[in-house]
């Protein structure tokens, strides 16, 4: 892609973005789709309580929009968007009833997960159906592509699923999620760019603006939260470029925050059950920093920092 057209792309996609927060917020308002706050969480996190969430709409619509607007007709541009706003509903409904309709539980985890493998099982269907997408696997370091066979379908639902539940664990504390995920797919988007992917480079630029358009609403002090519908639309978005760009294997380093996340609560539940003591003062490991006494914004900046690092050296395994 021209840098021009990247800087373009960028720029128009943040202004919608947020523009689009002048009218999502004052509706989810008005819908009284105020965040709960545990009570058994942070109780600095207690005067976050009634902010208004499901604020990843915000982002979903500046997608599509920018989308259309591209013209971009391309079978990866239809697996991109499938699987954001694919998750992106899972999600939004499980929003809905929780936040909306006052129910507390919204999904339980097994529903949840059985929804999340049923969209996987249709990416992984269209990919098979479709001769054009590639399911290789590139082995970084080693620079190896291979094609493992069957044990490939198992293999992407657990990527994907898994991938869709880092980020929703990740996204805990006001811009944690949306800037990871932006330095996350910029990464991806070097990436797309040095192996020619231009769709693939195209979409991560777009989701990049429209998430830098809504970290203007959701850093410190928030004013909104992405909700379910925000954390598991970009989980999915994540997922499948990683899939596209047969780089599946990056992911737990490139993505690395999410999934120090989720093994920080795999690690703290294991501990309690086994042993019946706690390894950390509490999970997700964000929470853990504040109990220590460091403060939301410091916990943010010390994981952009290490998140940065580990897609420069994800870069480095790769080229």
């Amino acid at each position: 892609m021209q840098e021009s057209r990247i800087l373009i792309s960028l720029i128009l996609s943040m202004l919608i973005s947020l523009m689009s927060g002048k009218i999502v917020i004052p509706e989810l308002k008005k819908l009284k789709a105020g965040q709960s706050i545990r009570e058994d969480g942070p109780q600095s996190h207690l005067v976050k309580g009634g902010t208004p969430t499901m604020g990843g709409v915000m982002f979903l619509i500046t997608i599509l929009i920018m989308v259309i607007l591209s013209k971009d007709k391309s079978l990866e541009i239809v697996m991109l968007l499938f699987s954001t706003f694919a998750f992106g509903l899972v999600g939004f409904i499980d929003d809905y009833i929780k936040v909306v309709k006052k129910r507390n539980l919204g999904f339980t985890a097994k529903q949840k997960l059985i929804c999340q493998i049923l969209v996987a099982l249709i990416i992984l269907f269209y990919q098979y159906k479709t001769p054009e997408l590639n399911t290789n696997i590139i082995i970084p370091i080693l620079n190896l592509n291979i094609n493992i066979g069957l044990l490939y379908i198992p293999f992407i639902v657990f990527v994907v699923v898994g991938t869709v539940n880092s980020v929703n664990l990740t996204d805990g504390l006001d811009g944690l999620s949306s800037g990871i995920t932006i330095i996350c797919l910029g990464f991806f988007a070097v990436v797309a760019h040095k192996l020619g992917r231009t769709t693939v480079e195209l979409f991560c630029i777009l989701l990049i603006g429209a998430l830098l358009g809504f970290l203007y609403y959701n850093k410190y002090p928030a004013k909104v939260f992405m909700g379910d519908t925000g954390s598991l639309a970009l989980g999915g978005a994540v997922s499948v470029v990683a899939i596209l760009l047969n780089l599946p294997l990056i992911l737990p380093v490139a993505g690395g925050i999410y999934f120090i996340e989720t093994l920080s609560v795999i690690i703290q539940v294991a501990s309690f059950k086994l042993r019946g003591k706690r390894v950390f003062l509490m999970s997700p490991l964000h929470h853990h920093f504040e109990q220590k006494g460091w403060k939301e914004t410091k916990v943010v900046v010390v994981f952009y920092a290490v998140e940065l690092i580990l897609c420069l050296i994800s870069y480095k395994m790769l080229f």
